[in-house]
């Protein structure tokens, strides 16, 4: 029977040259995205395409190859979606025997008798990119070592130079936090350089830049990606040019700077008015979601000085009633890439949630609690009110316990808190409960820290300190802060906007190496929001219009308002401080942990079960293939991977095991009795089964040989299935105090062969029928 392989090799690649595709132009069984190798080892799909057509840097056309005996268009819908991924327009399935075309932007399709020639497939694209732009697209990425572009990046950047190289004057990217905004920044202002691109003659000289952000972290973290070019980059120091006099840093080519340190404050006008207003040819805005739009925003001054330049905005945030100015401002994103993408991708780590509710949710004051501070105005106050309404440090603490008893001691943990003051309680309250000694182990990051705290939190970013483990804020690390290694999202706070819930997520989202997850610990219901429309979804454009004042920046919080005309307001009140009766009983009444579908809403246990029961059948039809699957080291693996692929980790297959009280069972066991109904039995009933088959080790003449053997059977028994795989040969071999592999093969026949073939028979004696 035909091959795929054979249908590439045979008629695929013949019909292609016959057609005048060169070699250099086809991109062959092409993975652009690996998600197993990106997110921890275990997360992601792996996209494959069997051809990549291209030509001029840009994708034409996706080939799906099919067996001759196959029909043409078996694989169409999956190619489809590829290159929706991919930006291609025209997709092509074929057995070698017939070829089907089907054009993406029609949606039609018609089967064909030849390809294609790359000029004629190319010519179908014209009008969507200028002269410029396609030189810009021709300008090489700056990659070093072994780099490479994720296959979003380089269609963002493409997407970003094309607008650019059209006259497109406002400019949008959306791209979920984690996903490499800055470094998709660089790569533009890299093609712009090297290009010569300006707003006056192209190739004439390079271009003037200005990069703003919201806080100094930021900047300072794209600075470092534009390293390639400090020769030719500046930041504008807002206090140097103070003590300048307004005079602003003028030799260099890429400027960045916080708007705080340019824009205009009490008897200072704005240091940005020294530049020229056509001084800069392109602005490149940060988190541009933060105000920059808004009319009354403090960027938009700024924005509106520099109006002649190109502005080019970057933010995470999809289109949202919270942050419609910003699209009002831009326009439509010229490309997006979501949250729920990176992460089927396996670019982002996946989450779950713990949700823990208290006793003290709704809180009824008695006679028996102390009024510290203020006076109570209602009966009755709800998880909302904490340090907004009212403040219980007992309660502050009750979380603080909970938080240290629902993470492993070392992980990286950000806590977010609903201000300033309450994260200096939550800071202490880790700290009068945690185990570690050192006095870092829990540290608070807020505006108010300073110097020392960016010194933390850069301790904290760096993946190679343990210390500080855990970082207590309120809003200073909500945003763009890039910190791999954080294990576990703690929200004890009421969070209001959707944007912000999702940057809040983002904390946690970066791949890091054995990070195959991350858990979002929730005090207050904020993770509701997984529920809405909204949530990574394509919502309709908001009704109305957007935001009516401008938001403070991210790291510093609202400023007190001013006085109106005609007189002083009341001075504000001081909010309610309790200390709780000393017999009140202060307790978790419940912790409830949630596994994510490929959609990124969280699953009851009972909707996980189902789902899973669901997939089974996909992956084996009746009992006896599992039991064959599953004494195998290597099918069995296969088939783990698979459920990952789906959607189902080994640790909440764990979970899935505490709940039908399975611990002491193989994980065989569990799969059959939800597919099957099959009884369940201990893996010690099943070792204990091979223990007195006394034929099995018989044919095992040397005694160190039936000694090892019973060695993995007692670490089966004591650890599960993970000690039967493979690649734990070598390791068992040493903990059973064998030798060498040399020394075990001697045992086994002095073969190595023949100890992978015991091994792989001991597993079929653990599971064969009784």
């Amino acid at each position: 029977m035909q091959s795929e392989a054979d249908t590439r090799a045979n008629y695929i690649d013949p019909a292609l040259n016959a057609a005048g595709w060169h070699p250099s132009q086809i991109i062959r069984e092409h993975y652009f995205t690996d998600g197993r190798k990106m997110a921890g080892g275990v997360r992601g799909r792996r996209c494959f395409v069997d051809y990549l057509l291209h030509k001029d840097n840009r994708y034409l056309a996706i080939i799906e190859a099919k067996k001759e005996a196959e029909h043409p268009t078996k694989g169409l819908q999956q190619a489809i979606d590829y290159a929706k991924k991919l930006k291609v327009r025209f997709v092509y399935a074929s057995n070698g025997k017939q070829t089907y075309e089907f054009d993406l932007d029609t949606g039609q399709g018609e089967y064909i008798e030849f390809y294609p020639t790359p000029e004629q497939l190319e010519q179908r694209y014209a009008g969507i990119n200028s002269d410029i732009g396609q030189q810009l697209r021709n300008v090489p990425f700056h990659l070093e070592g072994a780099m490479q572009p994720r296959y979003y990046q380089e269609l963002a950047v493409h997407a970003a130079t094309d607008a650019i190289g059209q006259g497109a004057q406002r400019i949008l990217l959306t791209l979920a936090t984690g996903t490499g905004k800055t470094f998709i920044a660089f790569q533009i202002v890299h093609k712009l350089f090297q290009a010569r691109w300006n707003r006056d003659q192209f190739g004439a000289r390079r271009p003037r830049i200005l990069f703003l952000a919201d806080r100094n972290i930021l900047a300072d973290q794209a600075i470092n990606t534009f390293n390639p070019y400090e020769k030719d980059l500046i930041k504008i120091n807002g206090e140097e040019v103070r003590k300048r006099h307004g005079v602003v840093p003028t030799n260099a080519h890429i400027f960045f700077a916080i708007y705080q340190a340019i824009a205009e404050k009490e008897n200072i006008d704005g240091y940005y008015q020294a530049y020229s207003q056509d001084f800069f040819d392109l602005v490149m805005i940060d988190e541009c979601h933060r105000g920059a739009a808004n009319e009354a925003g403090s960027w938009r001054a700024i924005l509106d000085h520099f109006s002649s330049a190109v502005h080019l905005g970057l933010t995470a945030t999809p289109k949202r009633t919270d942050n419609v100015d910003t699209y009002d401002y831009f326009g439509q994103p010229v490309f997006e890439y979501s949250l729920k993408d990176g992460i089927n991708d396996g670019f982002l780590t996946p989450y779950r949630v713990k949700r823990i509710r208290t006793n003290l949710d709704e809180l009824v004051l008695t006679k028996d609690d102390q009024i510290i501070e203020g006076e109570s105005e209602q009966d009755i106050y709800q998880v909302e009110d904490y340090d907004r309404k009212i403040v219980v440090d007992d309660r502050t603490e009750l979380v603080a316990k909970s938080i240290l008893e629902n993470i492993n001691p070392m992980d990286k943990t950000i806590v977010f808190c609903e201000n300033q003051n309450h994260a200096l309680t939550m800071r202490d309250m880790i700290n009068k409960h945690k185990q570690i000694k050192d006095p870092h182990y829990c540290v608070r990051v807020t505006s108010d820290e300073g110097k020392i705290g960016r010194e933390l939190l850069e301790k904290f970013q760096d993946n190679d300190k343990d210390i500080p483990t855990i970082l207590t804020s309120s809003q200073m690390l909500t945003t763009g802060v890039d910190a791999r290694n954080v294990r576990n999202v703690v929200l004890d706070r009421t969070v209001g906007s959707m944007v912000e819930f999702k940057q809040i997520v983002g904390r946690g989202t970066r791949v890091f190496d054995g990070k195959d997850y991350f858990t979002i610990i929730d005090f207050r219901g904020a993770t509701n929001k997984f529920y809405d429309d909204d949530w990574d979804g394509e919502p309709e454009p908001p009704v109305g219009g957007g935001l009516k004042e401008p938001q403070p920046p991210y790291g510093q919080p609202p400023e007190k308002p001013e006085p109106p005309i005609g007189g002083p307001t009341e001075p504000p009140k001081t909010r309610l401080k309790i200390k709780l009766g000393q017999y009140r009983e202060i307790k978790v009444i419940d912790i409830e942990t949630r596994y994510i579908d490929e959609h990124g809403k969280p699953l009851t246990i009972q909707e996980f079960v189902e789902r899973l029961i669901q997939q089974l059948p996909g992956l084996f039809k009746n009992v006896d293939e599992l039991r064959e699957i599953w004494s195998d080291p290597d099918q069995r693996d296969q088939l783990l991977q698979k459920l990952i692929h789906a959607g189902f980790y080994k640790e909440q297959l764990a979970t899935l095991r505490r709940m039908f009280e399975a611990e002491a069972c193989d994980m065989f066991d569990l799969l059959a009795f939800l597919a099957f109904e099959q009884p369940m039995a201990t893996r010690k009933a099943r070792a204990d089964k091979v223990r007195s088959n006394a034929d099995f080790f018989a044919q095992y003449q040397h005694e160190k040989a039936q000694d090892f053997l019973h060695f993995v059977l007692e670490r089966y028994e004591q650890t599960g299935v993970t000690e039967l795989s493979r690649d734990r040969i070598p390791t068992l071999i040493e903990l059973s105090g064998l030798g060498t592999t040399k020394d075990a093969s001697l045992a086994f026949g002095g073969k190595a062969t023949h100890l992978l073939d015991a091994f792989k028979q001991l597993q079929q004696q653990l599971y064969k029928v009784a």
